[in-house]
């Protein structure tokens, strides 16, 4: 549904827009395709109706645009999921909103409406010793780092993937997100050990892995073994071979050495600001989902 041809002109530049503004907001790369696509089906279905402008969208238009989703095939085949849903949704929303802030609307079509939140399944959260396992699989300085990265600083895989060497301060324990969810920076406090796994990693090994001297070579911090700023799909697999090389039967994701490390120091007695502050939350809200988590406190040294 990517390449639906859209013909109408105001349609066409309100895409444009739309993904410059989530550019300059900072959304990722993933986001700033993704969105627009899921607008662009709608308005290319608004085109199908006779409607050729924002002043034609209803509430209505709106609704009859998720029934439809509900029962759009997907690409790969079946229905679309609930979250694939949500994520249209979210496009919509996102794009009224936009558009009512700058002006255009004088009555926002999405203001009113509520839709059903699609229910996910319940986060994993690795138990102190599942951590410990991982860190203890680590074959490399490296490796060890790149726990320090997702689990002990909580970055998110983006966040990880953008980061340079200026943005970490030894001296003072600090890593700085300079562009995390939604365009947003935090200063993380790193603790002793998080701090020199990074450092080992940096002054002992990084240098071993730089083949080449492109300038993103030169400035990232977490290096693969072509020399190149590691992505999160090498994270990712990086992160699946400790998991089995620890006897860990089922898979995990980088999202969930970020959902432990909140739900252990909640656990640990931190206050849920300082968690939201730690993670870069907007909203207080979304900090709060891990207080809800079965309590596992945090406990002994990481081998």
């Amino acid at each position: 549904m990517k390449h639906l041809p859209i013909y109408n002109k105001e349609y066409s530049g309100l895409l444009l827009d739309f993904r410059l503004y989530l550019e300059r907001t900072g959304y990722n790369k993933g986001s700033c395709e993704a969105l627009p696509s899921c607008l662009r089906e709608f308005f290319y279905r608004m085109e199908g109706l006779g409607i050729h402008g924002l002043d034609g969208i209803t509430p209505g238009h709106i609704l009859e645009h998720w029934e439809y989703l509900k029962r759009r095939p997907s690409q790969r085949g079946g229905a679309l999921s609930e979250s694939q849903i949500n994520h249209h949704l979210y496009a919509l929303k996102t794009f009224m909103n936009f558009r009512e802030a700058v002006g255009d609307l004088e009555s926002n079509p999405f203001g009113a409406l509520a839709f059903p939140k699609p229910e996910h399944p319940p986060r994993k959260v690795l138990s102190t010793e599942e951590i410990k396992a991982l860190y203890c699989a680590c074959e490399t300085l490296r490796d060890r780092a790149m726990l320090s990265l997702f689990y002990g600083c909580g970055l998110r895989r983006s966040e990880a993937e953008k980061l340079d060497i200026a943005d970490i301060h030894f001296k003072g324990q600090l890593l700085y997100v300079r562009s995390g969810k939604g365009g947003k920076r935090r200063a993380v406090p790193m603790g002793v050990q998080v701090a020199q796994d990074l450092k080992d990693y940096y002054l002992q090994e990084r240098e071993s892995y730089r083949n080449g001297a492109t300038a993103d070579s030169l400035k990232a911090f977490m290096l693969n073994n072509h020399g190149n700023r590691m992505s999160g799909d090498s994270f990712w697999r990086r992160l699946g071979y400790l998991a089995e090389q620890a006897g860990f039967t089922d898979r995990i994701g980088l999202h969930c050495l970020r959902h432990s490390i909140a739900t252990h120091l909640l656990e640990g007695g931190l206050g849920i600001e300082q968690v939201r502050d730690f993670l870069g939350h907007r909203h207080l809200e979304t900090t709060q989902i891990y207080a809800k988590i079965s309590k596992q406190y945090l406990n002994g040294q990481i081998c």
